[in-house]
């Protein structure tokens, strides 16, 4: 058995996350439409048909946009918080409703879907009460944490856990502040309940670093407000300012904001 991770898209214009082992899978977000997903999946030679479940972490358009398509159409259960759906029913940019394939969890209770537990837990976001995961299959843990404003100790706990890392490098603070938003969208983007930028991410990792995660991927990259090399800089620096060799210690890239990411494969572990 493998553990398989791929980015479907990773950015203001979309989000969705797949983590499959042999023959089932599931999805984090569905913010692309079913058809692109489809299409993605196969050219990267994965089967749709293993999609077992897709797990929501917010009601905002850029995760939730292809929902109805993936859950309605493809018969696939959708998992999000009772106030999460009530927001996905509320949200404009999700065209049908969300009846036969909607499924209610709470935060810090597990559910089961073949090979993986998944647990959901409250990270700050101005969304209808928005969520980060952790997934554990195969004896691997992965935890994300797509969207936050910053890093409570209930989210750092739980990236403790984590072997795989998929967490939010949003902005570059001299980007936005000097960029083409309007004042209130960047003060909105840089509270509490809004984003983390490069140099909150870089900062966290350096001090919190579990000495057991082994991959950290840099997602939901703003077009405007931020740059690949950029969010490596920030990072890669300050963990080497950390005695963090990355490359070497732990690998760190940043996840294409609208393409797929390469199809990432590990062994089950031994342990």
């Amino acid at each position: 058995m493998k553990l398989r991770f791929m980015s479907l898209a990773s950015g203001s214009s979309g989000n969705c996350y797949y983590l499959g082992t042999d023959g089932q899978a599931i999805l984090i977000d569905a913010g692309i439409a079913a058809r692109t997903l489809r299409r993605r999946l196969k050219d990267a030679g994965v089967p749709a048909e293993d999609i077992r479940a897709v797990f929501v972490t917010h009601n905002h358009a850029d995760h939730v946009r292809g929902v109805a398509s993936v859950g309605e159409g493809l018969h696939i259960p959708v998992y999000a918080t009772a106030e999460a759906h009530r927001g996905i029913a509320a949200n404009r940019a999700v065209r049908a409703r969300l009846t036969t394939s909607a499924r209610l969890l709470r935060k810090g209770e597990a559910v089961d879907v073949g090979a993986f537990r998944v647990e959901a837990f409250d990270v700050p976001h101005d969304a209808a009460d928005c969520s980060g995961y952790c997934v554990e299959a195969l004896g691997r843990t992965f935890v994300f944490l797509t969207d936050l404003g910053h890093l409570t100790p209930l989210a750092a706990s739980y990236a403790a856990r984590a072997h795989f890392l998929v967490i939010e490098a949003n902005y570059d603070a001299d980007m936005l502040l000097h960029g083409p938003y309007p004042p209130y969208l960047k003060a909105r983007i840089a509270g509490p309940t809004g984003h983390m930028d490069n140099a909150d991410t870089a900062d966290f990792l350096a001090r919190r670093l579990p000495p057991h995660l082994l991959h950290v991927w840099l997602c939901h990259l703003s077009r405007e407000n931020n740059r690949p090399d950029l969010a490596l800089h920030a990072v890669e620096t300050r963990l080497l300012q950390a005695g963090i060799r990355p490359g070497t210690d732990l690998k760190v890239e940043a996840l294409p904001r609208t393409s797929p990411s390469a199809l990432y494969e590990w062994e089950a572990a031994t342990e």
